[in-house]
């Protein structure tokens, strides 16, 4: 259900409908405590929403691309478009309100 985003696939993936996407890195502890979270959205909001993930040091074009200067970041795209963001640990309740914003 989460797809894994890279620099390759990453505009054509958040091209198209409302894209949630989680920046983290594996020695990121807050992204860790997050990631139980974006699992969750990703089950709740399948055919949805496509919720991806990007591994900052794995792609580090797109991280630096789009200023990703903390994690975790996760950036909402609606059509290609960043339509909000949020930075640090947040709750699967934040992330539920801001999608269906974008989804109403």
């Amino acid at each position: 259900m989460i797809k894994e985003l890279n620099d390759s696939n990453f505009a054509e993936v958040t091209s198209q409908g409302v894209v949630m996407v989680d920046f983290w890195a594996v020695w990121c502890g807050p992204c860790r405590a997050l990631a139980p979270h974006v699992e969750a959205i990703a089950e709740e909001y399948e055919g949805r929403v496509v919720v991806g993930k990007l591994d900052i040091e794995a792609s580090e074009k797109v991280a630096m691309e789009l200023g990703i200067r903390a994690i975790p970041t996760i950036i909402f795209f609606k059509n290609g478009e960043i339509v909000d963001r949020t930075t640090g640990l947040v709750n699967k309740k934040v992330l539920a309100e801001k999608l269906d914003a974008l989804l109403a």
